[in-house]
């Protein structure tokens, strides 16, 4: 049933009560708003598909099946003309900051493809602004119609010690976030973290599981034996970093929901589900994510949608693959008896689709709203009035020159030994590499013939004026450099580059904008985009934003790199929290030691 929500003085919810009006249309004696006829129900419940339609009360479902009682005068019906008929779609872990675009612009990119909720820890504006600044995200959202559930950061920075944020949490700040009526557990719990028993996360850990049906979502990387059954013993009872056949038959039997990704960073839901079908393991606990999500793959392949259609596209049995973002994903968050079904009382959050072939969402209703017809979207939202703690991050300590960049040893060297951090060209994942590198006048080269170039990352939150210089390979540009407020976990300013002059152009310019994304091309600004919120969104509609995404990526391919999407891996570089290296404004950083490390080795000559 609805329900309605009262709220005690401080805004939290208390507790709910019955719809009576809901009851009125679901037992007949009042006619539904909307009537959808003539499609074929998927039950996620039963497994069942039959024919049937959906009753829809205000914003919530009134009957499904035989629907027929429901419509009198002033109803609204619709045809699904022998469509099928889904629950709308949850991205069970998904930070919409990944797509650069403002939260308004956001949802209607997704409620276009059918994803009607999401669980979000907004956790990149909270690096950048603090609790307040997804706080004012969360109201800018409430304007729209895509569901958010607030998931709460466990660590804002993911590593204060090694790295420069805007924002910081603490126990308390998180213990009033998860006070919040949307708040729905506790994010990104790193595994390592809790078998190390750092005491602010197990603080955060116990105050979470304290409050009735709030879960502990997991970020368990290499989590095998012991420390996996450490970690779940936490309470932690979800986890989306699997990535190859023994992670899956980790997480299952162990009782860890797995969240298979199909994103843009990371595409692992092919090899995780292949592993599921052709063990014919049990399903209940599988669902699919994306985590992040650029904008060009946004625009060009879908959501949730495009990754339903490489699910169905392995064999994967159609309601099988409907319960992985539905269903599935509800009950690892406690929230089946509000969202995920076709059922009395569910939140009309409702799909019309064609089948397995060609898959497509046709019709979207969230909250009970027709958003789509026919795939063509049938709402807009304007631009938010952002609040001020959002706007105007980018606070430099003063411009940066050719010199700031500058990693300096004795004058009398000619040849030192460094360490290089690689990443991999599929996945920001950073390796070792040891090379030789020149010195000139005391300053240590890049060197392009070795695939090494310089990168840095600048303090932009107005702190410390701190600069972390490192070698950087994998990216393999040449003739310029490219600069980013996006840089996980603590959004500085990122730069890499063959050349000190154009890094400090880009870093320059970039922070003229309010952040954003910049490249320079032998001097000059070859292309970028501006960030005006928080360094990290854009108020651009999805295909305007595309547009510049493509440019930055087309230019950036003509400079060398091979990385399809070289500006969200650079982002990756940054996070201290995925092995094996990252730069900080702090300096390199080893992330299995939790340290910051001299990437100069020695002087050879």
């Amino acid at each position: 049933m609805r329900f309605c929500v009262l709220e005690d003085e401080s805004g939290y919810a208390k507790g709910k009560r019955m719809d009576r009006e809901l009851l009125s249309v679901a037992g007949g004696t009042k006619p539904a708003d909307v009537v959808i006829t003539g499609g074929r129900i998927v039950n996620v419940y039963t497994g069942e598909i039959y024919d049937g339609g959906v009753a829809i009360s205000n914003q919530t479902i009134a009957a499904v099946g035989d629907v027929d009682y429901c419509i009198g005068e002033g109803t609204r019906t619709i045809d699904a003309e022998g469509a099928f008929i889904t629950p709308g779609f949850i991205d069970g872990h998904i930070h919409p900051e990944s797509s650069s675009l403002a939260i308004r612009s956001f949802a209607e990119a997704v409620l276009s493809h059918g994803t009607t909720g999401i669980m979000t820890d907004l956790h990149e504006v909270g690096v950048v602004s603090g609790l307040e600044g997804i706080e004012a995200i969360l109201k800018e959202a409430e304007t729209t119609d895509l569901k958010l559930y607030f998931v709460v950061p466990s660590h804002v920075p993911f590593s204060p010690n090694l790295e420069t944020s805007g924002g910081r949490f603490n126990p308390e700040i998180i213990r009033r976030a998860l006070r919040r009526p949307d708040a729905v557990g506790l994010s990104e719990c790193v595994g390592p973290y809790i078998m190390a028993g750092f005491p602010d996360l197990l603080e955060s850990c116990d105050d979470t599981l304290s409050m009735p049906g709030k879960t502990l979502q997991g970020h368990l990387p290499d989590m095998y034996g012991p420390a996996m059954s450490a970690c779940v013993a936490a309470g932690v009872s979800t986890d989306h970093e699997g990535f190859c056949e023994k992670d899956v038959f980790e997480r299952l039997r162990n009782g860890c929901h797995l969240m298979m990704r199909e994103g843009s960073a990371a595409r692992n839901m092919p090899v995780l589900l292949k592993t599921v079908m052709e063990n014919h393991l049990d399903t209940a606990m599988v669902s699919i994510v994306t985590d992040d999500l650029h904008t060009v793959d946004l625009q060009q392949r879908g959501h949730l949608d495009d990754a339903l259609r490489t699910a169905l596209g392995m064999g994967l049995d159609f309601v099988k693959a409907i319960q992985m973002v539905t269903v599935n994903c509800a009950r690892a968050f406690n929230l089946d008896r509000e969202i995920g079904g076709l059922a009395p009382g569910r939140r009309a959050d409702i799909n019309i689709t064609t089948g397995t072939e060609d898959f497509r969402v046709l019709t979207t209703f969230a909250g009970g709203r027709q958003i789509t017809d026919n795939g063509k979207l049938l709402v807009h939202y304007e631009t938010a009035q952002h609040d001020p703690c959002v706007l105007n991050t980018v606070h430099l300590s003063q411009p940066v020159t050719a010199d700031s960049f500058k990693t300096r040893v004795s004058a009398k060297a000619k040849k030192v030994k460094a360490l290089v951090m690689d990443t991999l060209s599929y996945i920001p994942f950073t390796s070792r590499r040891d090379v030789e590198l020149p010195v000139v006048d005391g300053v240590v080269q890049c060197d392009v013939e070795q695939d090494v170039l310089y990168i840095a990352q600048v303090e932009r939150h107005g702190k410390n004026g701190n600069i972390g210089k490192a070698f950087m390979g994998g990216f393999r540009i040449r003739g310029g450099a490219m600069a980013s407020s996006v840089g996980h976990d603590n959004h500085n300013i990122i730069v890499l580059g063959d050349s000190f002059e154009d890094m400090a152009l880009a870093v320059n310019r970039c922070a003229e904008l309010g952040g954003g994304q910049v490249i320079v091309r032998n001097g000059e600004i070859a292309a970028e985009v501006a960030y005006p919120v928080c360094g990290l969104l854009s108020d651009l509609s999805l295909d305007e934003l595309a547009d510049k995404k493509k440019e930055l990526n087309r230019v950036a391919h003509e400079m060398g790199t091979e990385i399809a999407i070289p500006f969200m891996f650079l982002s990756f570089i940054c996070l201290a929290a995925i092995p094996a290296y990252a730069i900080t404004d702090c300096g390199f950083i080893d992330v299995v030691k939790q340290q910051v490390v001299d990437p100069i080795l020695e002087v050879v000559e």
